[in-house]
Parts: C-alpha cells; structure tokens; sequence
C-alpha cells in the first residue's frame, strides 16, 4: 500500500461494507441523483455551469453548484475559471471522473431500460398489499 493511501486511510484495506471506510462517501457522491446526471453530460466534454443547468433537468442552481462542488472535491471535476468579463468557467472530468462516469452511467442507462419491468413490479406490489390489506380488514370483522 502506498505511504500516503496508509497514512490517510489509517492503514486499513477500503471496505464499502465497513461502516467507517472512505469509499461509503465516495459512493454517495458519486451516485447521488444530481452527480450521475452531471457526470453523464460531462462525458460528452467540457460544459459550462450554465449549460449543465439546462443539461440536467430539475437541478436547482444550488443543487448544481453543491454537487460540481464535491465532485470537484473528490478529484472527479477540473473546474477552470478563465479571468474574462463576464466571467467563465469551464467544468471537465478528471480520467478518474471519467472512469467514475463510465460507471455510473452504464447503471442509469441499466435504469431506463428497465422503466417497464419496475412500473410494473410497483403496481403488482401495490395490488398485493392493497388485497392483503382488504383481507385483514375482512377477517377481523
């Protein structure tokens, strides 16, 4: 293990299932709504704050601003701010965002492509608990 991966990681091997280990956070970043949308369009290359807004539907400017702002953090994002008026700043991945995004987006293309198998999995699960709810209410009275 290298010196410093040690020193940070108090000599311990990453464990996702370890209720302390860094990779629980790194994977809640990642996988947060709001970074596998940003990711996914930072794919297709570098973007502008203004351009992911219109990019990722529903992202609020806040929203947008925290979620650049840990993916930068955690060295997925380069965020370069060129001194223009008005100011600019561009957003790209990092390669380790970029194998982060590759990832994360496999997993969100898996998600659309499944929409009518979960829809319906949902209604029959509903459907199950609505009857078992109506037989309980029958048998007690």
């Amino acid at each position: 293990m290298n010196p410093r991966v040690k020193e940070l990681t108090g000599g311990l091997q990453p464990n996702v299932n370890s209720a302390g280990c860094a990779s629980r956070g790194i994977l809640e970043h990642v996988t947060s709504r709001w970074a596998v949308l940003v990711l996914a369009v930072l794919l297709d290359g570098t973007h502008r704050f203004s351009e992911l807004r219109r990019a990722v539907g529903g992202v609020s400017e806040k929203m947008l601003a925290q979620t650049l702002q840990t993916l930068e953090q955690d060295g997925l994002v380069h965020r370069e701010a060129h001194a223009v008026i008005p100011p600019r700043v561009d957003y790209t991945l990092t390669p380790l965002g970029e194998e982060a995004a590759r990832q994360v987006w496999a997993l969100a293309r898996w998600a659309e492509s499944r929409v009518p198998e979960v829809l319906a999995a949902r209604a029959a699960h509903a459907e199950a608990k609505a009857a078992g709810v109506r037989a309980e209410v029958t048998t007690r009275a």
